[in-house]
């Protein structure tokens, strides 16, 4: 029987000589629900501090982005962003794109509740593999990708290269793009952001490690690491570790995977960009820069990208 890619990838993760996986298998449904939790933190800036740039922004944005199009959202999570889209641009069809099926499907359940008057098509799919993007018909009137929160920040170099030029080749000559991004700022605001004082982001770390035994049969012991989040400041990004307190050893498949004390399992990096980073990587990617939105801070950018001729 083959093993899924979740077996394939802590496998690999595990034997580099800086053990990590990647930020994708952090969102089973309860780490889906944990970070909903953590975008309601007092130190998580991000998600209201973007909220606040799009309750200035839906009011206006049928001025840029036709109405009755479709709307396709990559890591769509609960949804909870889309909502006042929804309400801006009336779609006909709303696409959501998520990895955690469960979690994908009630929000599509309950914003088709919401919007009767638009299909919801929920897609189950690692937004990350260019194999698994659904393809748009020619005729999808007015495609309008959707990218909230700075996941994009998530995405290393290469793949978010990868994931611009991919979405560019499925959206189509007429689509736009609206993409959140977080802003580089000071260091003690980046670093609470992503380890706050009532330690939900660390439950969301360490519940990677309960997803490996429950779903992999590991013997993570998760009381025996500790959640870290450090800014990069070389690489404009905070990372997200988990930190082994004692020497220790698990097991997957016949094969001992060591941590020394003090070793770290790399689960997660946050980019932080410029203005100036997005326009450059929108250009690279088959997109301009048409329009951008900040906070009175510029702590946070929304950015509408639209497609150049191929």
């Amino acid at each position: 029987m083959p093993h899924s890619l979740f077996h394939t990838e802590v496998l690999e993760g595990l034997s580099q000589p800086q053990k990590s996986l990647s930020p994708k298998w952090l969102y089973d449904d309860r780490g889906s629900a944990l970070f909903e939790e953590i975008t309601t933190a007092p130190e998580y800036y991000p998600t209201r501090t973007e909220a606040a740039i799009f309750r200035e922004l839906m009011p206006l944005l049928s001025q840029d982005v036709p109405v009755g199009g479709t709307i396709i959202e990559y890591g769509s999570g609960a949804s909870v962003k889309t909502v006042e889209l929804i309400k801006a641009l009336s779609p006909t069809t709303y696409m959501p794109l998520d990895i955690a099926a469960d979690f994908l499907h009630d929000a599509a359940a309950r914003l088709a509740a919401m919007f009767p008057a638009t299909t919801v098509k929920p897609v189950v799919a690692d937004f990350t593999d260019p194999a698994q993007m659904p393809s748009l018909a020619a005729d999808t009137p007015s495609p309008l990708g959707f990218f909230p929160g700075s996941t994009i920040g998530n995405l290393s170099p290469a793949q978010r290269d990868t994931f611009l030029a991919g979405t560019r080749a499925a959206l189509g000559d007429e689509s736009q793009f609206l993409v959140g991004a977080d802003l580089i700022k000071d260091t003690a605001v980046l670093e609470a952001a992503y380890d706050d004082a009532g330690g939900i982001t660390a439950a969301f770390n360490l519940n990677l490690l309960t997803r490996m035994n429950r779903e992999l049969g590991m013997d993570f012991d998760p009381t025996q690491f500790d959640h870290r989040a450090i800014f990069n400041e070389a690489a404009s990004r905070i990372e997200m570790h988990l930190v082994a307190r004692t020497d220790q050893s698990v097991h997957l498949a016949g094969q001992r995977f060591s941590f020394h004390a003090g070793e770290t399992l790399h689960t997660e990096n946050s980019y932080k960009f410029t203005i100036d980073a997005i326009q450059d990587l929108a250009t690279q990617t088959g997109w301009r820069l048409r329009k951008s939105w900040t906070d009175p801070k510029d702590w946070f950018g929304v950015f509408l990208l639209e497609a150049t001729p191929a």
